[in-house]
């Protein structure tokens, strides 16, 4: 037997392939064939071993769980058995949501969570996790990887995964299976239970009543309400309902049966157009407190949102770029909010590289410190805990390219997160966190705001959407190193050509390389080539040295694609087109 391809992205941030048997990325059959079948059985086996090797448990326990998607059942089937061959205790809690397995998980020794995230939902995959509350980082990821291939490469390999699960117990299998609902009942209660203490940043009961109660407080007299597509995801089995409903907040909630996947899973701004659908539909109606809502994807750890503009009488989509920074300024003013006696305290955030300036210009008005990262969840969580450790205060980090935020002591994208911080800018009212921001940013303060209000005080930036076609190109050039020494041999050459127009046109005078490995931000490099996989990051400035627009680029790490966008201060659509088509141009002459 030759040895097994596997075709899988193996990035930090999860493994990925299509597991449908039939190789289709749309296609809704639970079935996943022999090969895949296999290739859940290696994942779950070297990762027990990785596991055992860094725990001092007699046996080791690994909480298992998926998303919604129709191959969960089968790959949680080949990971039970095998984590069960290889004398794991295994907690299999179902379908469950990304930050809840996460939750669950900072008591045991570690999870395997079955999903391929945002991907259509033919895919399927694996994130790992020890106990910190997230996914595991670069170099542990890479340690799992290299024995995975390393199992792969088996010129035996299809009967060495079959020999695995032939020597399962069966009395142990059927034993997880049995108590996966009382599994599955804990993970929701550590869940929730961190949910608290994540959204009132406080691990005191009486700190999180305070908090909460401001919340309901507020809740009550403005009557609140939150429509939420579930697109069929993991969140429709979590604890959002219940959460919600204890915190005096109606909740409105469609497609809510996991595995109802309605409509494509990515919660980008075309997909957004159902809750936004049910959100008019409830406002005619009569339910006017439905003024917020969001879609996650079908692992939940991810949802954007949209919400009722009560001057336009319509629901209107955020943008994804435009969410991330509502939670910035949210977070930054919650603990500025909460420490305000504190002379020592020294808020920041950590972003990615293609998040937009304008969260500079938000954390600057709050003299907090922004923080860049390579794209990738895992990078954006270790860059975080590094500055911690460093004695700075991040509250909140994440990556604006998508909008979702991780909000300390989380380690992952969580809906509730972003919600709840939204919803505390809204009822924390006097000397509040928007009075705060109003003052702080220059602003005229009123008493009686809404979001609306709020979000016309952000800073006015034209970004491009990540799920924008012109957002993705297919480049053949596989040396990614390569092709960024070859863009800039034709950037610096087209640069000098434009210089003139740049200057009369946009008021771009000079320019400045970044890039982005990893934790680490590598500001003014002459060689291109060496953001490797990384981030490249094209700064544009303006006469008086401020940062006017940027251009960036960056191959996905769990999609066979190539990403570039366009970050342009301002009101400026003509702008962003303008620059994101010059380096889209520049790109594609690079890679032929």
């Amino acid at each position: 037997m030759s040895a097994m391809e596997h075709n899988m992205i193996l990035s930090a941030s999860g493994w990925r392939k299509i597991f449908a048997a039939s190789g289709k990325e749309q296609d809704t059959t639970p079935e996943i064939g022999g090969e895949n079948r296999a290739l859940a059985v290696f994942a779950a086996e070297v990762f027990s071993d990785y596991v055992r090797s860094r725990s001092n448990a007699e046996q080791p326990v690994i909480v298992c769980g998926t998303d919604a998607r129709p191959t969960g059942p089968a790959i949680a089937d080949a990971v039970i058995k095998t984590l069960v061959a290889k004398k794991i205790a295994v907690r299999y809690t179902g379908v469950t949501a990304a930050p809840e397995i996460m939750a669950y998980a900072k008591n045991l020794d570690g999870f395997i969570y079955i999903s391929a995230s945002h991907n259509p939902v033919g895919h399927n995959g694996i994130k790992f996790g020890l106990n910190t509350g997230g996914v595991l980082n670069g170099e542990e990821n890479a340690e799992v990887t290299a024995m995975f291939l390393k199992l792969c490469a088996d010129s035996n390999a299809a009967e060495r995964a079959e020999s695995v699960l032939n020597s399962a117990g069966k009395d142990e299998t059927e034993r997880v299976y049995r108590e996966s609902a009382d599994f599955k009942h804990g993970a929701i209660e550590a869940y929730y239970a961190f949910a608290r203490q994540t959204i009132t940043a406080s691990d005191s009961t009486e700190k999180q009543n305070e908090i909460l109660g401001i919340i309901r407080h507020a809740v009550e007299e403005k009557k609140f309400g939150i429509v939420c597509d579930m697109n069929g995801s993991a969140r429709a089995s979590s604890i959002d309902s219940d959460f919600f409903a204890d915190n005096g907040i109606n909740f409105y909630a469609i497609n809510n049966k996991p595995g109802l996947i309605a409509h494509e899973i990515i919660p980008e701004p075309e997909n957004l157009v159902w809750c936004a659908e049910e959100m008019t539909r409830l406002q005619n109606e009569g339910h006017k407190d439905a003024v917020l809502g969001y879609m996650p994807d079908c692992d939940g750890d991810r949802g954007n949102i949209v919400y009722w503009d009560e001057k336009q009488k319509k629901a209107v989509i955020l943008k994804a770029q435009e969410v991330f920074s509502l939670s910035v300024l949210a977070e930054i003013a919650y603990t500025r909010w909460l420490n305000k006696n504190d002379l020592n305290f020294k808020p920041a955030v950590a972003v990615n590289g293609p998040t937009s300036m304008r969260i500079e210009e938000i954390a600057a008005a709050f003299g907090a410190k922004v923080f860049r990262a390579e794209v990738g969840e895992a990078n954006v969580v270790n860059l975080a805990q590094e500055k911690r450790n460093e004695g700075w205060n991040v509250r909140i980090c994440g990556e604006g390219s998508n909008g979702g935020t991780i909000t300390y002591p989380s380690a992952v994208r969580d809906p509730l997160n972003t919600i709840f911080a939204i919803i505390k800018l809204l009822a924390i009212r006097e000397n509040g966190l928007y009075h705060m921001w109003c003052g702080k940013s220059g602003n005229e303060y009123k008493e009686d705001f809404t979001l609306t209000d709020i979000l016309n005080t952000l800073p006015a930036y034209t970004t491009t959407g990540v799920a924008e076609p012109r957002a993705v190109l297919h480049i053949n050039t596989a040396d990614h190193a390569v092709l960024k020494g070859r863009f800039q041999k034709i950037f610096e050459k087209e640069y000098q050509k434009k210089i003139k127009t740049l200057a009369s046109k946009y008021g771009i005078t000079s320019y400045e390389a970044v890039i982005t490995n990893k934790t680490k931000e590598t500001r003014a490099v002459s060689d291109f080539s060496k953001s490797a996989k990384g981030g490249l990051k094209i700064v544009f400035y303006s006469e008086n040295r401020e940062p006017s627009a940027f251009i960036w680029m960056r191959g996905s790490g769990t999609e066979p694609v190539f990403r570039v966008m366009c970050d342009v201060k301002g009101s400026n659509p003509e702008m962003e087109s303008e620059l994101l088509e010059w380096e889209t141009e520049m790109l594609l002459k690079a890679d032929s």
